[in-house]
């Protein structure tokens, strides 16, 4: 009878423990927990704080005693495995008993990762600071909430979790103010997709910090120094500045770990110790699109593993393919969803890549309550191999971005989009989907239909000479505003009035979301002027760069 130990649950854990139960009714299952939940939500803690969970038994996905009589696993909770004899394959355990010794045929490691809490003055002197991991974090903050009746709160970092709690604490009534090291809201998004959940997050009256860390804390946490000497004052302060793997055990036990501190793992999920499998937050996985190591800490990828393990484990034949990154979040009134590769990854890398941004329709825009999706495809030049999405809008960018994450998975390019079937009627969806029309742009970049430049390149080519045409009607830019330098031609009158135009200017053209613009490219390169699309035109433009706009 095979004996399998399992260190951790949640995600990993418990899909490794549930899956080995159903493919090895006489195996002998042990999952160790040190903490009091094995199987929890941790993706839905921020909504409990919110209360758009209100029951906090429902973050509690299943008890030891349900996984004993459902799949007949040893769930052992408040048991910490403090060290690991893979000669011996023994695993030591401490217990409220004490402690002991565990032996096994199979290891499995699901720690997980845990909030990274850069040194900062006064840190440890702080009272009202807290990481959101697990259920005993989310009890610390919804009690001090319910004692201390914070009025002020302050997020540090504004990552996925960091955006959620700001939004939870906001709806709890705080006054929340976010600081972020990095250039802008949430990093993993490029500058311009992030600048709409900037706006959002103002418009809910969230301040915002960018560009700039908390160094000290003062008066037991309720003053943040910033670096630029800026001071905060804080009833409640939630540290979400990343997260590192938890790899304690692993290096005590002589495992090999790699960038960052994660645990390395074969495609079998197998560590330098035979025996010994890794799965989860704590792993190293090769971003699936580069071949390079990453770690991606999501719950999909980390459910997946877990089921593949199990299979490992009972001699099916599973691989560890690697991930590609798809992630989302809500931010008040808006989502933001992304997969894959982001420009600055891809820039990093090295690879030679070509980006369009297109603006459509959660659903037909005639029927009532469609709302705006800005689209973002990355893609290479010449192949159209598609490297990565980003996608804002109030409604369906979810469905967008797992298309998108479904054609890299399927090593579909972008000339495939405008072929994938969808389902539609005015109510759900377009007879040109924005994923559709994402792959025509992209296609029409590879073919040399349209040539496009980014938003960050527009300065450069008009200090190069270039000459800004706004083909938008005059009301939308007496309404809206213009771009520096721009000359106006409405797109309608664009072949009446083309002698206004020197063919010894090269032209940038820009309308409101870059149809328009582009139907005047073609007009004009067809009349022999050298032309470039300001891709995303001024609705990206303006987002992004708001005070290049003149009203």
């Amino acid at each position: 009878m095979m004996k399998i130990v399992i260190i951790g649950g949640v995600a990993g854990g418990m899909s490794a423990a549930t899956r080995l139960r159903r493919l090895n009714e006489d195996a002998e299952i042990i999952v160790l927990e040190k903490g009091p939940f094995v199987s929890f939500a941790n993706c839905g803690l921020p909504y409990y704080v919110s209360g758009d969970i209100q029951e906090r038994s429902d973050l509690l996905v299943q008890t030891p005693e349900q996984l004993r009589a459902r799949f007949d696993l040893d769930v052992r909770p408040f048991s910490e495995a403090i060290a690991i004899d893979s000669d011996k394959k023994e695993v030591t355990v401490r217990s409220k008993e004490g402690e002991y010794q565990l032996a096994y045929d199979k290891v499995i490691l699901s720690p997980g990762a845990k909030p990274f809490v850069p040194p900062a003055e006064g840190l440890s002197e702080a009272k009202n600071i807290f990481t959101m991991r697990n259920v005993p974090d989310v009890d610390a903050v919804t009690g001090f909430i319910l004692e201390h009746k914070p009025k002020k709160a302050v997020v540090i970092g504004a990552g996925f979790i960091g955006l959620e709690m700001a939004e939870s604490l906001a709806h709890r009534g705080l006054a929340v103010t976010i600081v972020e090291k990095a250039p802008h809201v949430l990093p993993p998004f490029d500058e311009e997709m992030a600048a709409y959940l900037a706006d959002e997050l103002k418009a809910n009256g969230v301040t915002l910090y960018t560009g700039v860390a908390a160094t000290a804390f003062q008066n037991e946490g309720k003053t943040i120094v910033l670096e630029n000497g800026v001071t905060l004052d804080s009833d409640l302060t939630i540290m979400s500045v990343g997260v590192q793997p938890e790899n304690s055990l692993a290096i005590a036990a002589g495992i090999e770990t790699g960038m960052r501190g994660g645990i390395l793992v074969d495609e079998n999920y197998e560590t330098s110790k035979k025996d010994i499998y890794a799965v989860g937050d704590a792993i190293i996985v090769k971003q699936q699109i580069t071949g390079e190591d990453t770690m991606i800490a999501l719950a999909s990828p980390a459910n997946r593993q877990g089921r593949q393990v199990a299979d490992v484990i009972s001699g099916l034949n599973r691989k560890n393919k690697g991930s590609i990154g798809t992630a989302i979040v809500r931010v008040f009134g808006l989502a933001g969803a992304s997969t894959g590769m982001n420009e600055r990854q891809l820039q990093l890398s090295g690879k030679e890549f070509a980006v369009v941004h297109i603006q459509g329709k959660s659903h037909a825009g005639y029927y009532p309550n469609a709302s705006a999706i800005v689209l973002k495809l990355i893609f290479h030049p010449t192949t159209g191999e598609i490297y990565g999405a980003q996608a804002i809008g109030a409604d369906g960018v979810d469905k967008r971005i797992d298309i998108i994450a479904t054609a890299i998975k399927g090593n579909l390019t972008v000339h495939d989009l405008p072929e994938l079937e969808f389902t539609y009627a005015p109510p759900f969806g377009s007879a040109k989907d924005p994923v559709n029309m994402a792959g025509y742009a992209a296609m029409n970049i590879i073919e040399g239909v349209s040539e496009s430049i980014q938003w960050y390149e527009l300065e450069k080519m008009q200090e190069a000479g270039y000459q800004l045409l706004d083909v938008r009607g005059e009301g939308e830019i007496a309404r809206l505003g213009a771009l520096n330098g721009a000359i106006n031609i409405p797109v309608d009158d664009l072949r009446a009035r083309i002698g206004e135009l020197s063919k010894e200017t090269p032209i940038i053209v820009s309308c409101q979301s870059g149809l328009r613009s582009y139907i005047a490219e073609r007009v004009l390169k067809q009349n022999g002027f050298t032309v470039k699309n300001l891709d995303g035109a001024f609705s990206l433009y303006a987002t992004v760069r708001p005070e290049k706009v003149v009203k």
